[in-house]
């Protein structure tokens, strides 16, 4: 069994911030994975803020890295890192989910600046990141392929399919990453599908595998800037986090894994958990 680094406690007001955008999201569109878009903020605030090579103004350019947000329900996590470097205007937050909006309740690729593939359809995000990371290679660019999993999700078979493409084609451009929040939508994921011993698994599909306090800015970033682990390999990252993070009565809670029809105090609630209104 793995052991599980103590995670980090505190969140400092750039985290905060990003939560507030997220809970705007959830007031907009009157519903949201509020479990699965917590856990994932310090992952895309690093990933964006330190990591990625792209630009805002032009989501298009072909040099880019890309970030594959597999585990799509997640996506006001992305909507927030997009909105903060300007991808596109935080009033969008508002229409989240509604027919006048440009935002939906799993990101669309061709339709929201910054969104890398379509995903929702749990599974899908690795084999496309496979395929994005081999052509890079077929055209010589040094694009780097990010793709974040939730730890529910990869009870698919498509994933581990992927894995040993990835393993087999030694694409260290690649890397994996797995929110191991330990609940999934319905329960924990000890009780649903055991993953232990979970860095050992990828490591068997040809991976270059470590786990890191998914929470922990400082360590996700010295992390990061290693990579690849292995230039021989793809990069396997299984990042602890806790599903709410942020929202002290939706930490841990399977019950907030999705929820709707929000009470004004709910809301309330959740905005100053996390310090303000965006």
């Amino acid at each position: 069994m793995e052991q599980t680094p103590k995670l980090s406690l505190s969140l400092d007001e750039r985290s905060k911030y990003l939560r507030s955008l997220v809970v705007r999201g959830l007031e907009g569109g009157n519903r949201g994975h509020v479990g699965a878009s917590m856990s994932l903020i310090e992952i895309l605030r690093v990933l964006y803020d330190d990591i990625l090579r792209y630009k805002s103004g032009d989501p298009n350019w072909i040099e880019r890295d890309r970030c594959v947000l597999s585990k799509g329900h997640g996506c006001l996590a992305l909507y927030a890192i997009l909105i903060d470097k300007g991808f596109f205007g935080a009033e969008e937050l508002d229409r989240f989910c509604r027919v006048d909006g440009m935002l939906g309740g799993h990101p669309e690729r061709g339709k929201v600046p910054g969104v890398e593939a379509s995903t929702g359809a749990l599974g899908h995000g690795l084999p496309i990141g496979v395929g994005i990371a081999l052509s890079a290679r077929m055209q010589k660019r040094d694009s780097r392929v990010f793709v974040i999993m939730g730890d529910g999700e990869i009870n698919e078979g498509s994933v581990w399919e992927a894995a040993l493409c990835a393993g087999k084609h030694k694409l260290s451009n690649l890397c994996a990453i797995i929110d191991y929040n330990k609940i999934q939508s319905a329960g924990t994921t000890a009780e649903i599908q055991d993953l232990e011993p979970l860095v050992d698994k990828w490591k068997s599909f040809g991976f270059a595998t470590v786990d890191v306090d998914g929470h922990d800015v400082d360590a996700l970033k010295l992390l990061f800037k290693r990579l690849p682990l292995d230039p021989a390999k793809p990069t396997a990252i299984v990042s602890h986090t806790v599903k709410g993070k942020g929202i002290p009565f939706a930490e841990g809670d399977p019950k907030w894994h999705h929820h709707s029809n929000f009470t004004p105090q709910q809301l309330e609630q959740m905005y100053q958990a996390v310090g303000a209104r965006s």
